[in-house]
């Protein structure tokens, strides 16, 4: 099942006071599949970040449509597109974003305050997902208190506290040590496994290879899309 697609999709910024217009993506068209995890590299300038960033609804195409979970985003104004952020779709970032005088499990409950979940159903789903990424001793620790990989997992767990419908995770093994990435990545390839549909953005060759998928974007245009292994 196609859980999410981009068909001709197109950014072009034009820099303010600036006569020339960068395109970022060049007419882009891929299909996302339900339950599988995609590896979306590229160098540095190669629209892959812009492309996240759409698939993220944290920006809008110049042209072109993007359909997540059987709705058009693509012109939906700002409201409209800080629910689906909210409800459709979870992320994770290199940097781990927690709010650092936050507990991890007040960090795990801030999306369901803005869908203004009441306060006994968001203690007890972060608890739950807390769990689930073996945080359940450090539920009650501040970031600081964490390791890189604490915090990771703490991240992971945030995002998929709305049971979005796909994660985008933004280089989310680059600031931890070798085993630490090792041990994130066993948790995205359960994700994977359970149904989730994951879009990580990466520089590795080693953590494309762990993906069902990789899609490489240079000069705004897809120039490869690998499936790996007979995966889907």
């Amino acid at each position: 099942m196609v859980i999410a697609s981009v068909h001709e999709l197109t950014k072009v910024y034009s820099p303010p006071g600036g006569a020339v217009q960068v395109h970022a993506l060049r007419g882009v068209t891929i299909e996302f599949i339900e339950g599988q995890s995609v590896a979306i590299c590229g160098q540095s300038g190669s629209g892959k970040s812009t492309l996240m960033n759409l698939l993220g609804c944290l920006d809008r195409p110049s042209a072109g449509r993007y359909i997540l979970g059987g709705c058009d985003v693509s012109d939906m104004d700002d409201d409209e597109l800080s629910d689906i952020r909210g409800q459709r779709i979870g992320f994770v970032f290199q940097n781990f974003n927690l709010i650092p005088q936050l507990t991890v499990l007040e960090n795990l409950e801030i999306p369901l305050f803005y869908q203004d979940v009441p306060p006994g159903q968001r203690r007890e789903k972060a608890a739950e997902l807390g769990a689930l990424v073996g945080l359940a001793d450090r539920g009650h620790h501040r970031p600081m208190e964490l390791s890189g990989g604490q915090q990771q997992r703490a991240a992971i767990a945030r995002a998929l506290i709305n049971n979005p419908l796909i994660i985008l995770a933004d280089e989310p093994t680059g600031n931890l040590d070798t085993a630490t990435g090792e041990m994130i990545l066993g948790i995205f390839d359960k994700l994977r496994e359970s149904g989730k549909t994951v879009l990580m953005v990466t520089h590795e060759p080693e953590v494309a290879r762990r993906c069902d998928r990789t899609i490489t974007l240079r000069d705004g245009l897809v120039v490869d899309d690998v499936r790996h292994n007979g995966r889907s």
